[in-house]
């Protein structure tokens, strides 16, 4: 059972998370809750331990203490691929396409890859009217629908971006974890995303973001948790975040008052 502490209510729950690499504790009793239909921000300083606390969640790494529970369930012990099954889905900070694919095929085969069975058949693929249906409605929720017929190693590196939200959106997350989607782009391409991910948030779909852009973070997430050390100092609303002392101390700056 979830502990009891924590939100009955939440969609995830991160319960005292510890990662050690010998000498080093990489997450240190890391805590947390997201809530269903929430934005919710994971932000702090580079080496403050995100990218380890975000590898426990997705399951790339596994805790030595501590548990995860996604809707109730004690998830910590399951594979990613079993997560992902299960509805919680991470989109990667480093964008994984396929280039030489048009950008509507590559939607077609995240679709088919939620099925059962391996997609080895490109040719039952070009047959699967249902799958194109599929792949046609993602890309028209990211914003696509006018580039299906681009190829995908040709699309700007922020285009590049909306493809691969596109194809974790293929997967039917209930939980969408999205590892700074806004890394590398320039002012335009990260204000598109922005709205995209703001058009996602009215749709009630759940999102835990990792971002170092804080105009982002501040526009996008109805709570924030910061972390520092490797241990969640704070979580509260965007305004309570920025009024907390420690969090200004820690990493936010003379921001945080502006």
């Amino acid at each position: 059972m979830p502990p009891s502490s924590l939100p009955g209510l939440s969609l995830l729950q991160v319960h005292r998370l510890v990662k050690r690499f010998g000498a080093l504790t990489a997450t240190d009793e890391a805590s947390f809750d997201v809530r269903a239909g929430e934005t919710h921000a994971l932000i702090g300083p580079n080496g403050a331990g995100k990218t380890t606390l975000i590898h426990q969640i997705s399951g790339m790494l596994a805790p030595d203490e501590g548990g995860l529970f996604f809707d109730g369930e004690d998830v910590t012990a399951l594979p990613m691929p079993r997560r992902v099954r299960e509805g919680l889905v991470r989109s990667f900070q480093i964008t994984s396409i396929y280039r030489r694919f048009t950008v509507l095929d590559n939607l077609v085969l995240a679709v088919l890859a939620r099925r059962p069975g391996a997609p080895s058949w490109w040719r039952r693929a070009r047959a699967d009217a249902a799958a194109y249906a599929d792949a046609e409605a993602m890309l028209a929720l990211v914003g696509m629908s006018a580039m299906a017929d681009r190829v995908a190693g040709d699309l700007a590196h922020g285009e590049q971006r909306q493809l691969e939200l596109g194809l974790a959106l293929a997967a039917r997350p209930r939980l969408l974890l999205l590892d700074e989607p806004m890394a590398g782009m320039g002012p335009d391409e990260s204000a598109r995303m922005v709205e995209l991910l703001r058009a996602l948030k009215a749709q009630h779909l759940t999102l835990l973001l990792v971002e170092h852009d804080m105009d982002a973070v501040f526009q996008l997430a109805d709570r924030v948790s910061v972390l520092v050390n490797g241990r969640v100092i704070a979580t509260g609303t965007p305004d309570e975040v920025r009024a907390d002392a420690a969090v200004r101390r820690a990493y936010l700056g003379d921001e945080a008052g502006t």
